[in-house]
């Protein structure tokens, strides 16, 4: 049979299949992936107009069962559909010729104007209309059009190239956001939940405003960092694509989004939120998603994750992504506390309550142990929620010996809490439904001590202020760390940006601290995750796509890597696993001077190394056409990649040759001279040592050979190589060597979607969701 025959025999026997009532399995969301698309729709009898809500692909079918089950049909920028599906279903569709892969619909976490003038970026030099063609797309919990930052005074027209529209209740695009769509396979709403590009979370507002809000004069989170909000290219549109509800996000959702995002024509896509642990390329809707775009020269931003400090922790780890740390901007907010025996102690915190100087009493939270709760003073030590005696507390300040959310004070009725923490480092701040300080474990001592020591011990708390923060730039401790949990040769993340206190657009729906019942309303918020630091970066990414339009994903990301600011090693003992290349320079990456190039050719060479077959391979690239011509597994050293990591199992020789390629988009006449910084034990070689090129796009390969003795069970050494000019350009690589156990260099066991129940992320604020607060 012909395979149009074999392709409408598999739309027949779809159809069928979601007409059959299945009584033997719950029906869940999956994705069906599909290597080419049938002729006509999937489904026979099926026509898929957007329904009332925007919905891509909805389907409005001759048979209600039918209707119910198909959620998305994916194909304008690549094919498949997602679908409700039984087991029994599944196991069928997996067989089926023409199908690719069925995988599981799963929710994934967010990750959450000072930084760009820390970042050297006062104001972008090309200018309105160059920016203006460019598009970022974002993936989110939606945007507030009304918003100011989003006002689009002076801006033209949106390009001629855009194909977005703007759909779904009680939102308006204008020339600024020219494109919002909203997603929700699960068809679940919490109380929150609008189903529209509206955003309810704030987080979607945030970072948006970020990567390109306008300029707003005054804005501040109740009278603390006032001054000019505004994004890193003002100019630049927004196209939103709401994936992100109050449960957390959904890969069918958002594999959604990518479809219309490519199709659409965004320049840009930022993606501020991930997997919590490590999961295979095929199984991925990010990588998979992302790919589709690389394809179609559109480059993807991710966060990297907030499960930092911890090694492995990041996410979003594919090569033809570029993945976010977040690091801190040279001011902190800083809440003093001042005790009644006059010691002044530093905490931190957004406090924006002035208690006027007035001191109320001081208690420690094991002193008001909530008895006929079950609590012991050490239980209520930590300040858990209905484990502290109001009658005790009221009208107190009370120690914590844990990091709280405050409304556990709130509902015993207290004033105040100061709060620390043995896992939370203090290097960023936090805003709370009342005054509240953050100190550290030291001080927490001597407030203890001092309730010990008085007979009525007393204290305040003072309102924030902004003080100036010497130790910037360091990387955020919950930022997530390296190594790459599925290639360990290669470097993730890839850079750093402002990711700790960053004041920006909020959605007045939303609440503005910790306590999700804080009834006050703010138009711009001071938050901090990796999903600040993403839009950072997506910003400058912007900036370099709007200065050379044609330039390829890997370019952009090359000329951000390797003209990143470099970061302080000496604060650092993770070193690159924390920062990758360095802190982003968008200026500096205009004009890189040489770029490492990378098609899809040279990305599934990278799989086919990596151990992929042809069958899996396709589940990435949805593409019958892509082929795994050899599957003898090998290492990731000569995917043209800005970076070198060497992986060396435990009691092995130091030993690897990379293969690297630079095209020059500088002078066209240059001549490049190699110099080396080298990590102690190791020797680093590099054939030619100079290069010479005689026009703009000329390519020249290099090798670079690593050799030591062997190691065991040393932590991470750093060193780089960087191609000089003469002229300004210095494109610098880092160079990582690091010790692994036996057997894992092809990473480490993954988690297989297919063997996953799908899970929601609970927690209902900002802090929980983006995993800075509550994680495991």
């Amino acid at each position: 049979m012909a395979k149009a025959g074999l392709l409408s025999l598999l739309c027949s026997l779809l159809a069928v299949a979601f007409l059959v009532h299945c009584h033997a399995s719950e029906k869940k969301v999956h994705i069906v992936y599909m290597g080419r698309a049938p002729p006509g729709r999937f489904f026979a009898g099926i026509d898929p107009p957007l329904d009332a809500g925007g919905h891509h692909g909805k389907v409005r079918s001759r048979s209600e069962s039918a209707k119910k089950s198909l959620v998305y049909s994916y194909g304008r920028s690549f094919n498949g559909f997602a679908a409700r599906l039984s087991d029994e279903e599944v196991e069928k569709l997996s067989d089926m010729e023409g199908v690719v892969s069925v995988i599981p619909n799963r929710i994934l976490k967010l990750h959450t104007t000072r930084s760009w003038d820390f970042v050297g970026f006062s104001k972008g030099k090309l200018g309105a209309p160059l920016e203006g063609n460019v598009v970022i797309g974002l993936l989110d919990s939606g945007n507030l059009a009304e918003s100011d930052s989003f006002n689009d005074e002076g801006m033209s027209a949106p390009p001629a190239k855009w194909k977005g529209k703007c759909v779904g209740a009680n939102f308006t695009c204008n020339n600024k956001i020219i494109g919002a769509r909203w997603y929700n396979s699960e068809h679940f709403f919490d109380t929150t939940d609008l189903p529209s590009p509206r955003d309810s979370e704030g987080h979607g507002t945030h970072t948006s405003s970020t990567a390109a809000g306008r300029e707003v004069q005054g804005a501040s989170y109740f009278g603390l960092a006032e001054g000019v909000a505004r994004g890193g290219v003002p100019n630049a549109r927004i196209a939103m694509y709401k994936v992100c509800w109050s449960f957390g996000c959904s890969s069918a959702d958002i594999l959604a989004a990518y479809d219309d995002a490519i199709a659409d024509g965004v320049d840009i896509i930022s993606v501020s939120f991930g997997s919590d642990f490590p999961i295979p390329y095929m199984e991925d809707p990010i990588a998979i998603g992302s790919f589709h775009a690389m394809k179609n020269g559109i480059l993807t931003l991710n966060s990297t994750g907030n499960s930092g400090p911890y090694p492995y922790s990041v996410s979003n780890y594919a090569p033809w992504t570029l993945t976010v740390a977040a690091n801190t901007i040279d001011r902190k907010f800083v809440a003093q506390v001042v005790l009644g025996n006059g010691q002044v102690l530093s905490g931190l915190s957004i406090n924006n309550f002035d208690l006027n100087g007035t001191t109320y009493p001081l208690i420690w939270g094991g002193d008001a142990a909530n008895f006929s709760a079950g609590a012991s003073p050490a239980i209520a030590g930590y300040c858990f929620p209905g484990y502290l005696n109001s009658y005790k507390v009221e009208r107190k300040i009370v120690l914590c010996d844990a990091m709280v959310t405050g409304s556990q004070i709130l509902i015993a009725n207290g004033v105040g809490v100061i709060m620390s923490s043995s896992f939370y480092s203090v290097d960023f701040a936090f805003s709370f439904p009342l005054p509240a300080a953050v100190i550290s474990n030291e001080d927490r001592v001597k407030v203890l001590n001092y309730i010990r020591t008085t007979e009525n011990p007393i204290a305040t708390i003072l309102v924030a202020q902004g003080w100036k923060d010497v130790m910037a730039a360091s990387v955020v401790s919950f930022s997530s760390r390296g190594p790459n949990p599925i290639t360990p040769d290669i470097l993730k993340p890839g850079i750093t940006a402002p990711g700790a206190d960053i004041l920006a657009a909020w959605s007045p729906l939303a609440p503005p601290s910790t306590d999700p019942k804080d009834t006050r309303r703010v138009n711009f918020n001071i938050i901090s995750g990796t999903s600040m630091s993403c839009p950072h970066a997506s910003a400058a990414a912007a900036y370099v796509k709007a200065s050379h339009p044609n330039w390829s994903p890997a370019a952009i990301k090359s000329a951000l890597m390797t003209t990143a600011t470099i970061m302080e090693p000496g604060k650092h003992v993770d070193l690159e696993f924390c920062y990758g290349s360095g802190l982003i320079n968008p200026e500096h990456a205009l004009n890189p001077g040489l770029v490492y190039n990378a098609s899809e050719a040279d990305y599934i060479n990278f799989l086919c190394k990596q151990g992929y077959n042809t069958t899996t391979l396709r589940m990435i690239t949805g593409s019958n056409s892509s082929v795994c011509k050899s599957t003898t597994p090998g290492r990731a050293w000569d995917l043209n990649y800005p970076t070198f990591a060497l992986a060396v199992e435990d009691g092995q020789p130091i030993q690897g040759v990379f293969t690297r390629t630079v095209t020059n988009v500088g002078n066209s006449s240059s001549t490049y001279t190699v110099s080396m910084s080298t990590p102690y034990s190791v020797s680093i070689t590099v054939e030619p040592p100079v290069l010479t090129f005689s026009q703009i796009r000329e390519m020249k390969t290099f090798t670079m050979k690593l050799f030591g003795p062997k190691i065991a069970q040393k932590p991470i050494m750093s060193g780089a190589i960087t191609w000089k000019d003469g002229n300004g350009h210095e494109v610098r690589s880092p160079v990582v060597v690091y010790n692994i156990l036996p057997g894992r260099q092809y990473g480490i066991p993954t988690f297989s979607m297919t063997d996953q129940k799908t899970d929601k992320f609970e927690g209902p604020s900002m802090y929980h969701k983006t995993g800075i607060l509550g994680r495991n």
